[in-house]
């Protein structure tokens, strides 16, 4: 089953009580805060139903956005955003066309992240930022038994090893990734794909004021 095809079956489901749960809405809120206010064009790869494309109008932005479900994409044109069925790994605009690019959550979803940060920094202008938000690969991810991200993570072994899982200590049976599995990549190999695609980070966050948290944020110019 295509990745795109996995989210059509839940776009419902994901918008209703992942998009706009606290988490989506934390997560939305750090984006906004590290990259700031527009105007200029802004790349949402990634953008699911998309409810942040809305904030980031709000923000001044003028936002595009993509993702692979088709179902996802309906419930963001319903919205009124602009938006178009593509991978971030393949992105249909030309080389230095946004102002800024934001992607949320997609590093557990797409098997070459480094393929998709490449095409991000392809598509932003000279100058232009980077934003990135996703869960925390040390602490999430087929090693990890972290119960909605509460208490203390119980770690198994499994962390330095890169690629799509459906099933591990780390699956909770009634969450997302019991729904549509999951890619993990170590924390090295995150950042470094940021770095191998010519971008400088600026920034990086562990957001959120739990012991262990469950995302991480980066900031990076082109």
């Amino acid at each position: 089953m295509t990745r795109g095809a996995r989210y059509d079956e839940v776009a419902e489901w994901y918008d209703e009580t992942m998009a706009i749960s606290e988490l989506g809405l934390s997560g939305r809120r750090t984006v906004l805060r590290l990259l700031g206010p527009g105007p200029g064009r802004l790349l949402d790869a990634g953008c699911g139903g998309g409810s942040h494309m809305l904030a980031f109008a709000e923000a001044g932005w003028a936002p595009v956005g993509v993702d692979v479900s088709e179902e996802q994409l309906r419930l963001a044109r319903a919205r009124g955003c602009e938006v178009a069925l593509a991978p971030a790994e393949r992105l249909p605009f030309e080389d230095a066309s946004f102002d800024a690019v934001v992607s949320m959550w997609t590093h557990t979803d797409v098997e070459e992240f480094p393929a998709a940060v490449r095409e991000m920094a392809r598509v932003l202008r000279p100058g232009g930022r980077l934003v990135y938000l996703g869960v925390h690969p040390c602490f999430v991810g087929p090693h990890s038994e972290f119960l909605r991200g509460e208490g203390v993570p119980r770690l198994h072994p499994g962390y330095r090893l890169p690629g799509r899982y459906d099933e591990g200590p780390g699956i909770s049976p009634d969450g997302l990734r019991a729904k549509v599995g999951a890619v993990h990549l170590p924390l090295g190999a995150l950042l470094q794909a940021v770095l191998d695609a010519g971008l400088r980070l600026e920034h990086i966050e562990e957001p959120g004021e739990r012991d262990y948290p469950v995302p991480l944020a980066i900031r990076a110019i082109r």
